[in-house]
């Protein structure tokens, strides 16, 4: 835009009537004659005396999001630019895909200027520069039109997630990783960590899309863990490539009508029979319920009940017997959660994983690092949501003043960055103990930690939601403009409460877990 014809204020003036129309938007002249009819606020708003051949900035930030001028219908609007020489305030750029946000308190303080990091280091930082721009470029655009209509994510997205080796990555360090290519080669297999596989799901939410998220894979993320730790060579051989790729979807199903966070109470059944020619085959009866990406899953890691051996964990194949249908849910049906039934379906036994009666084991240690992923995407989602509490209660004008002259506001803000900041310490603190424990340390030593931040994020996510809201009042409760991304999150800050294990469980489950390590001989 460089090379934009400069347009005097005076100029501007004489363009203020219907059929001539024109008004300036942040320096930018933008011809609105022919388009002034099909504005979504109606004619007379442009034709307002205060905003016809008039700078209108602020009154099209007190209602739109930059990110309208970006779209190229708008851009074919602009006709010029003030001159160099007139100062109407500082112009806004478009960020770049990988731009770190300048609101204070809008990043975590380990990328902000002049910060530095106990756990961060320069490889962090570059995968996190090139996860943000992938995400702002591939993802998002996607993201918001699914949200909109309730479709699953494109398969162009799932290829583009394949290619940069972004779905290998989400399930933490690893040799399933040697020999990829990670992020076009941004970072090396050996140098990739938990907090690399943080910052992954923390920029996956701040798209501010949470229905996507969790259709982006989540079910993937803990569907596959179980193959990758007790599949056998067969298994491993087929399904992982396969998932990394793209070419299949895999899900976790676990949770019944019967049995949520009980998982001891599951009623789906498995009974071993021996065909004719002496092939074994789990013939498995039931249904599951709530299942995350179980709408359009190709493989179902699923808990049965195996008779007298108790609880056993197989991977499913869809077809003969299968049958998936939607769950209509208050977030986004883009999830694709399902209700799932198992009629008579064979299973052949080598697709059983870990050993039989043994499923428990299988399933618990896994959950952790389920819950530790809902804790990055929680906090990721949070500040974002702080971000856009301190860009609109600074531009937004109530009685002549910004809204953060308003001390009320200001409490509720000083509230949420608190809330967030304490967030990201204990999750950066939990973050690093993982990388220096295994996997059966981290089992015994952090499945509390876990699961008490968990309540704790989940808690705040709530309040925080609550806060956003009356920040922004009605635009809060709208799905798109100002407030979609306050809208969205308010309505799904409460499912990460949820899922995963509710808060009062996981609560007791964080007590229990310190009372298994206290001391026997400590008194007052």
């Amino acid at each position: 835009m460089s090379n934009l014809r400069e347009i005097t204020i005076e100029e501007v003036e004489k363009h203020s009537s219907e059929g001539d129309l024109w008004v300036i938007i942040d320096t930018l002249v933008y011809d609105l004659s022919k388009f002034y009819k099909m504005h979504p606020g109606g004619m007379g708003v442009l034709l307002d005396p205060r905003v016809a051949g008039k700078d209108a900035t602020t009154a099209f930030f007190s209602l739109h999001r930059a990110e309208v001028l970006a779209k190229p219908a708008y851009k074919r609007l602009i006709v010029g630019s003030l001159p160099k020489s007139i100062s109407t305030g500082p112009k806004l750029l478009p960020p770049k895909h990988d731009e770190l946000s300048k609101v204070p308190y809008g990043e975590a303080m380990w990328l902000g200027d002049g910060y530095s990091s106990a756990y961060h280091n320069e490889s962090h930082r570059r995968f996190q520069k090139a996860v943000r721009g992938f995400m702002r470029e591939v993802v998002l655009p996607d993201a918001m039109a699914c949200e909109e209509n309730g479709k699953r994510a494109s398969q162009k997205v799932f290829d583009a997630l394949a290619e940069k080796n972004i779905i290998a990555m989400r399930f933490g360090p690893g040799p399933h990783l040697k020999g990829l290519k990670l992020m076009d080669g941004v970072i090396q297999p050996e140098e990739f960590d938990f907090f690399h596989e943080s910052i992954l799901t923390y920029e996956l939410g701040r798209l501010g899309t949470r229905g996507y998220f969790d259709g982006l894979l989540a079910g993937g993320v803990i569907g596959l863990p179980p193959i990758l730790n007790y599949g056998s060579p067969a298994i491993k051989a087929k399904i992982i490539p396969e998932v990394f790729q793209a070419k299949k979807f895999i899900c976790l199903a676990i949770t019944e009508a019967f049995a949520g966070s009980d998982v001891s109470g599951l009623q789906a059944s498995a009974e071993l029979v021996t065909e004719e020619d002496g092939k074994k085959y789990w013939v498995v009866t039931g249904t599951k319920k709530w299942i995350t990406n179980g709408t359009y899953a190709d493989y179902f890691t699923t808990g049965v009940r195996t008779g007298e051996n108790g609880f056993t964990v197989m991977v499913i194949p869809r077809g003969d017997g299968v049958e998936t249908k939607a769950i209509k849910t208050s977030y986004s049906s883009t999830a694709g959660t399902a209700y799932v039934t198992f009629d008579r379906v064979k299973v052949p036994v080598e697709n059983t994983l870990g050993e039989v009666g043994k499923g428990m084991k299988v399933i618990l240690q896994n959950f952790n690092h389920e819950r530790w992923m809902m804790n990055c995407i929680s906090a990721g989602s949070m500040r974002l949501v702080v971000e856009e509490c301190l860009k609109w209660s600074n531009q937004r004008f109530v009685f002549g003043k910004p809204l953060v002259s308003q001390p009320v506001i200001r409490h509720k803000l000083a509230n949420m960055i608190a809330r967030v900041e304490a967030v990201q310490s204990w999750l950066e603190n939990i973050t690093y103990q993982m990388t220096q424990m295994s996997h059966k340390e981290q089992s015994d030593k952090l499945a509390g930690q876990i699961a008490l931040l968990k309540m704790f994020i989940t808690r705040s996510g709530q309040q925080t939601a609550e806060d956003a809201a009356q920040i922004f009042g009605g635009r809060s409760l709208t799905q798109t403009g100002m407030g979609r991304i306050i809208e969205n999150y308010r309505r799904t800050a409460a499912f990460d409460a949820i899922l995963g294990g509710v808060e009062d469980v996981l609560g007791d489950l964080g007590v229990r877990q310190a009372m298994k390590h206290m001391p026997p001989n400590v008194r007052l």
